[in-house]
């Protein structure tokens, strides 16, 4: 099984996508890139990703519907949102919408390479707790099985 953390890099800007996918190939991380949005969905169908880095301006949709989108079909996916036109009513609605993080082009590398740690230290955290809560249940359950069993 890999265990390598898979980043998803959407944006429709070739060179962006070319810099993000070799920099974080660099960093180790297993990436896939996506032109549109609709790529990016496909691919989230056909792969689970730890991390999305969606650009707001797509050629089909807007990253921020996009965000939804891929919220409601992959809910334990981080999403980063990353804008070369960044201003107060796209960063509101990317918080609104339950965007994990925001990053403004041109991306500061250090800066984005710390919000993925960040990000994935998060859901693993999330990933941890469900998991403790699913133990605990079922520990729950089959305390009372047995005590009704007696």
């Amino acid at each position: 099984m890999n265990d390598k953390i898979k980043i998803l890099v959407i944006d429709d800007d070739p060179e962006i996508r070319y810099t993000f996918e070799t920099l974080l190939l660099a960093e180790g991380y297993d990436v896939e890139v996506a032109e549109t949005g609709m790529e990016a969905i496909k691919k989230t169908k056909e792969r689970r990703f730890n991390i999305a880095l969606i650009d707001i301006n797509l050629p089909d949709i807007n990253g921020i519907q996009l965000l939804t989108m891929l919220r409601e079909g992959t809910p334990k996916m981080r999403k980063i949102i990353v804008t070369g036109a960044p201003t107060l009513p796209n960063a509101v609605e990317a918080v609104n919408k339950k965007a994990n993080a925001y990053l403004i082009k041109p991306v500061d590398v250090p800066q984005m390479l710390e919000v993925l740690k960040e990000q994935l230290e998060q859901q693993q955290s999330e990933e941890t707790f469900s998991e403790g809560k699913i133990e605990e249940f079922i520990q729950s359950r089959a305390r009372e099985f047995l005590e009704r069993n007696r």
